[in-house]
This record gives C-alpha cells, structure tokens and sequence, in this order.
C-alpha cells in the first residue's frame, strides 16, 4: 500500500508481496514521478517528441546544470524500472525473484546484493522522494527570481510599434489566446506573461525588434560558419555501411547493393579526381532521411523486399549514399522521425516553434515523405532552411503543381505538390523533365572482357520478362503475344511465389520465382530478349538488361499515359505524357538496343521479333548512369546549386543598360553576345544560351530538342524582358506581366506579348495552341544531358 503525504514523503508499509501487488507498486512509483513533474513544470513535461519513452524527461526545460542533473538521474531511474518491470512481473515466487534480482539489478544507490525485494523497493521510494524535494527547491528559487525580474521590465513590456516589425503586435495577440496550445513555447521559457511573449517573438522567432533591456550577447544568433574542410574523395565504404544501419529489409537491400558495386564506385572516384584536376572542394555536412523507410509513413516497402515488391527507390537511395560519401562529404543517415528529431534539434512539442539551434547541415537530402514530416516538426524553421532541401521524386514534379496559390487557383494542385521550392530542387529518377534536376542511379559497367564473355555466352532464342510480381502478369492480352514469342523464343520469368505456382503465369513460361540480384544478373547475361508488360514504368530493370546484351522490347502507348487517363499517373505532380513503359530508353538509347512496338498489332510484334533474332547487340550503358557519370552530376550540383544564396530576377520588363543577346546570323535564335558582360554567379554559365520562339503548342521541352538541344529554365529571366522579343523581331502589340507557367509568350491571334511574373513558374513544361512559348536552351555533354559543355 502507498500512501503520500503533504511534504512529498513517499511511505512504504510492508506487506506481503505477490505478483499483482508488485506490479500495482512500482506502477503506483511512476505515476506518482510523472504527476509530481506535470505538476511542477507547469504542464511541460508532456512536450515531449514522439518515439520517446512515456518515462523519457526533457532536461532541457529547466535552466540550469544542478536541475539538469536532477532531472536526468530521474529520467534514468524510471527508465531502469520500466526495463525491469515486466521481467520482475513474469516471476511466480520468492526464490524466482531472488534469482531475478541476482541477474540484473536495479542501478539505484549502489544496492549491496543481498538486500531484499521490499528494501529494494522501499530504497527507490526513498530516492523518489529525495529527488522530488530536491526539484521542488530548485523550482521554488527560479520562480522566486522570475518574479522579481518581472516586476522590475513590467512597464517595458509593451508590444512595440515598429514599421520594421508590423506584425509583432498580431503575434502578441496570438501567443496571448494561444501560447499553452503547443508545449514547446513553454520550453523556451513562455509562461503567460508579456514579458515573455516579447523575448521569444525576438530571440526564439523574429517577428519583434529586441528589447534594449535584455542582454543582447545572451540572444540566440548564428555562430559563426566554422571554415570547410576540403571534400577528399573516399574508396574504402565499410563506413558508410556503418552510416546505413541495419534491421530493415530495405537497409540490408542497400547495404548488399553498395557492396557489390564498391570496387567500380572507387574506380569511378580515381577518374573523376584525374578529371577535376585537383579543384578544391568544400567539403559538405549533409543530412539524408530516408522519409519513405520510417514506421511513422507505413514503410510499405521493407515487408515486400523479398516478395518481389519494387526496388527502383533502394535502389536509387543506395546510389546515392555511396556518391555523397565517395564524394567525401559528411554524411548523417535516419531512416526514424526520432533520428530526424534529433538530429535536427527540434524542440519537444507539435512542431509550431523553431529549431533549438542553427541547422548543422548545408544539404538534406530526402524525399515527399520526409519533406512533409520535416514541414510538420521544424516550425517557422522549415521556412527558413527549405532552400538547402534536395527531394528525391521519382516522376517529377512541374512547376505549376509545385507553385501553391497557382496550382489552388488552376486546378493543378494534388497530394504531392504545392511546396513553393525551387523546381531544380526535385530530383528525378530520369531526365524526363529539364525543370528538375536529374539524379538518377548507376548500373554495372563491365569491361571489355567481361563484355566479349556475354557475347560469347548469349543464348539467341532465350526471353526473361520483365515483373516479379504475379500481379504484372494478369495484363489483358498478355496469352496472344506472349504465345507469338513463344514460337521464337524459351520465355523466363522471375515471379515471386511461397508454395505454388502463380496461375498467372503461362505453363510455358519457365518461372525461376524470385532470384538474388546476382543470379538476375546472370539470367540476363544468357537471355537475348527482356521484354516489358507495360508496367512498372521508367524503372532500373530495362537499362540493367541493355547493359548485360539484352534487346529491351517495349509496348506503345497509345493514346500515351497520363493523369487524365490513368490512374497510376493520378494525384502525381505532372501532365506529363508517357507514350512507353519506359520513355528514356525509347529517346534516349533507341533501336538496336530498344524496340518500341504496338502489342495489340501481332503482325508489328512478330516482325520486331524476328528482327531482334538476327540483332546483334553489344552490351551498352549510357555514361551518365555509370558511377562516374552519377559522381560527375551529383558533384557539379553540390558545387553549383545554391537556392539559398541565388539572386533575384529583374523585374518583369526591365530593360538592361546594354542587350546581352544578338540574333545569330542566318538563324531564327538568339545568342549570348560575346561582348556582354556574363551574369555573376550564373549556373549553367549564360553564354551557353540559346533563344527560340517555340511553334504553337510546343513546349519548351520539345522545341529545344528538336534543334538538339535541352531546355534550361534557369535562363528564363535573362529572357524574360520585352528586349527578348524585339531581338526575335517579334511583333509585340502590348506586353503584359501575369502568372501563367506557360510565360513568357506570345500569344496569337492578338499580337500581344506575355513575361511571367513569379520566377517559380519559370517552365520548360507545358504547351497550348493559343501561344508560341519564348524558350530558353544549352547544349550538353555527351552522355551527360543535366550539364552543360562547361558545366564542370
């Protein structure tokens, strides 16, 4: 039995002890701990992160070291007893619990072994109670000192009126009506009272001017940037094997595929070091978070690795951890809101405050799922650091879904839009669209060895299909063409499955069910043909096949796919048009490495099989999804892109002193003038621009290609002026400035030319009939589309 008194005195009387009084006990201690501490604190120990242990106490919320310590050797004590609880509670009797106790001892006061349970028990309400007192002492002497501080500021403490700070009084206002809504404004010291409202609107956020009574050294600022280090390019990966963790299916997943491509990432390294000549690099604190792999987002992922589930994102994720740490810069790894929490230095409660200190890192790396929780738990912080977020999105995401008020406005707005980021910081899959920047993943280069043995090894009438998932395989239609290449070929399939054979699988298909990605590899090596059901689209799979000697075959679309048609595409931030399962390797490789056919035409199917027969095809992988060609673009991004420290357009029309461009001779396009000074800080350089008037209902994406060219809208505002369309000997009968992600352009009929008014609509996306779009291009390397000829 427990009982409490006035003083805070816990009182044990002895009883005997079975189990259920046992468990009542120690409970009775924890609940009485928590209580005490609500109490005390004024409601802030609830601010607490979510993942924490009920039992976990911030330190944080009192002020100074001795309460800190106090505070701390609690949080530990109760922790220890709720480890041990259960344990002690599945004991049936005396001599259980003496062997128990003997095994793992409570941490408490150095017990000496042979105590009994009941001094055990009654040694922890002791020390409770000691550290319970100890906390009402030093809470008593704060407040004590609070209140004498206040009575002597309270005449300052008014809501100043500040033209440089017009909203501060509405923040007043609204912490007065709502500062105890969220516990974290507690754990910056609000209490209710003017005073305080002021100091945090000033210090912690920065709606209000300082008050010239506080002292100003005490205020949080920024610490100075420490200097960079110099990035150093690494070979050896056992650390960031390390970095990755374990206990996941998806981390184990990553962490095999790093390991297998470890020597060709080092390789890669060595040449591309040769390459950059000894250029500095700074080395970079970054942060990856995993947002898709946490428990908080369902994870759906990790339960279906080994069920032939998709493996384009691990994939992809795995790349990237190896090039940001080959690259040499300091990397962090959470795949846990918690991890993330920590390491961001969220303060405990809702997410509405800021960050308990400046951002470590210069870059985040992460995706949809973890750029919401970060939105959700970095306050007024997420604001102000967004720019140094890079987010992995598979399809991409155009600039009229990203844009919040216009994407509301026209109808463009779905699940995954509306960020208001820079578009270059989406990070695609493939480099099918310019207004984001391409990240892409690596595939296994081999040498000419290696090359000369698949050659030699390849079975001419052997087909692998591409799907490891039984649902793949109920495609309508799928018996007539697969029995036409039934005629030519052996056909192999890879379908996961526990016991049975899937039914939908045809008996003459040879199913070797779900294969290690080594034993995959190997099948590719001897199959001639990898042939597609239309779906999963645009993953790794296809150009994993084209590297191994594989012909890829390929069913087109028609109509082509999109949100308005299919629902896969539905909800995703993009109108883009897909007219193949896997469009990059129809434009981009082509025929004799990629036939793209009407399924539904037999007599088109059975010829494009009888070609690939008599095909013979190399082993072949674009440059830029080899590790040296992903290092080489992730480096350049890292060096170039800054979306934090970017200068601002010119006002929409604004006329320079001097033209930069001039109209290259004998042609329709504008060029930049070699005598025109360069823009400062420009990236892609501004001399790589090339200006074309787009023909009606072209997008910009298109019109670039057709002269070989690839659409690069960080050149929009040098072409966004009346000046453009002169030069273009354009007859503009008027320019207005709107927000329309198709601007600038000139509209026809009406003679009336159009410049884009927020520079995040700048897009190379998007197409009418009504208009003939203003489009800005660059050339690009070879192998290489997302940079330009100097682009390094």
């Amino acid at each position: 039995m427990i009982t409490v008194n006035p003083d805070g005195k816990i009182m044990v009387r002895r009883c005997l002890v079975t189990l259920r009084p046992f468990r009542l006990f120690v409970l009775g201690i924890g609940f009485f701990s928590l209580c005490f501490l609500m109490t005390s604190l004024g409601g802030q120990f609830s601010a607490r992160r979510p993942g924490d242990s009920p039992f976990t106490i911030r330190t944080e919320v009192m002020g100074g070291p001795e309460s800190r310590g106090v505070l701390r050797k609690m949080s530990d004590l109760l922790e220890l007893m709720v480890k041990r609880m259960d344990t002690l509670a599945r004991l049936e009797n005396s001599s259980e619990l003496h062997r128990a106790a003997g095994e793992g001892r409570f941490a408490v006061d150095r017990l000496p072994a042979g105590t009994g349970l009941m001094e055990r028990i009654q040694a922890i309400a002791q020390n409770v109670s000691d550290i319970a007192v100890k906390v009402d002492q030093i809470l008593r002497h704060s407040l004590l000192l609070h209140s004498k501080v206040s009575e002597g500021r309270r005449d300052q403490c008014e809501a100043p009126s500040d033209p440089k700070f017009p909203d501060c009084s509405g923040k007043v206002e609204w912490m007065r009506a709502r500062w105890t809504s969220d516990p974290c404004y507690a754990f910056f010291g609000v209490d209710g009272t003017e005073c305080s409202f002021l100091i945090y609107l000033s210090e912690v956020e920065w709606f209000c001017p300082p008050l010239p009574w506080r002292n100003q050294t005490a205020t949080r600022r920024a610490p100075k940037p420490l200097p960079k280090g110099q990035a150093v390019f690494r070979s050896n990966l056992s650390h960031l094997l390390e970095l990755m963790g374990s206990g996941k299916e998806s981390l184990i997943f990553m962490k095999k595929r790093t390991k297998r491509f470890a020597i060709q990432w080092a390789l890669a390294a060595q040449r591309l070091e040769q390459k950059l000549g000894g250029v500095r690099r700074d080395q970079k604190q970054i942060l990856v978070h995993i947002g898709f792999l946490t428990e908080e987002s369902g994870d759906v992922f990790s339960p279906r690795v080994l069920k032939g589930g998709p493996l384009g994102e691990m994939v992809q994720w795995a790349d990237i951890l190896a090039a940001l740490y080959v690259l040499g810069h300091g990397l962090r790894i959470t795949v846990s809101l918690k991890e993330l929490q920590s390491n961001l230095g969220v303060p405990p409660g809702r997410g509405n405050c800021p960050l308990t200190m400046p951002l470590p890192f210069d870059l985040i790396y992460t995706d949809y799922h973890g750029l919401q929780q970060m939105k959700q738990h970095m306050g007024l912080s997420f604001r102000k650091y967004r720019c140094r977020i890079r987010v992995i999105d598979t399809f991409g995401t155009e600039p009229a879904y990203n844009h919040e008020e216009y994407a509301t406005l026209h109808g463009y707005r779905t699940n995954w839009g509306y960020w208001n980021l820079n578009p270059k910081q989406f990070m695609t899959m493939f480099p099918h669209t310019p207004d984001n920047s391409f990240m892409g993943f690596v595939s296994e280069e081999l040498n000419e060895t290696e090359k000369q043995l698949i050659k030699d090894g390849k079975a001419s009438n052997m087909a692998v299909v591409y799907g490891k998932e039984a649902s793949i395989w109920k495609l309508q239609g799928k018996e007539k063409f697969l029995s036409i290449l039934n005629k030519y070929m052996e056909i192999h399939g890879t379908v996961y499955y526990e016991s049975q054979r899937p039914p939908e699988v045809p008996a003459f298909v040879k199913n070797h069910g779900l294969l290690p990605q080594p034993e995959f590899q190997q099948l590719l090596r001897k199959a001639k043909l990898f042939i597609g059901f239309g779906f999963p689209y645009e993953g790794p799979a296809p150009l994993e096949a084209i590297a191994n000697g594989c012909v890829f075959l390929q069913s087109r679309f028609s109509p082509p796919h999109s949100s308005l048609n299919h629902e896969f595409f539905r909800g995703k931030p993009t109108s883009r048009e897909v007219f193949s399962q896997h469009p990059y390797a129809e434009n981009f490789i082509g025929k004799p490495h990629v036939w793209t056919v009407d399924y539904n035409n037999s007599e088109e199917f059975e010829a494009a099989i009888q070609a690939i027969m008599t095909t013979q095809v190399d082993p072949y992988l674009p440059y830029e999804y080899t590790c040296e060609g992903m290092l080489e673009r992730i480096h350049a991004y890292i060096q170039h892109q800054d979306f934090c420290a970017a200068p601002g357009p010119a006002p929409p029309g604004a006329r320079a002193p001097q033209s930069p461009f001039i109209l290259a001779p004998n042609t329709t396009h504008l060029e930049w003038a070699h005598n025109a000074s360069l823009a400062p800080g420009a990236w892609p350089p501004a001399y790589s621009l090339r200006a074309w008037l787009a023909a009606a209902g072209r997008a910009c994406t298109d019109a670039c290609l057709d002269h070989g060219l690839i659409c690069e809208p960080s050149f929009f505002p040098f072409l966004n002026s009346q000046d453009a369309f002169q030069k273009l000997q354009v007859p503009c009968d008027g320019i207005e400035s709107e927000m329309n992600h198709l601007y600038p352009a000139f509209a026809q009929p009406g003679q009336e030319c159009f410049l884009q008014k927020e520079p995040l609509l700048f897009s190379c996306a998007g197409s009418s009939t009504k208009y003939r779009r203003l489009c800005p291009c660059r050339d690009f390397r070879k192998g290489q589309v997302a940079l330009c000829q100097d682009c390094l």
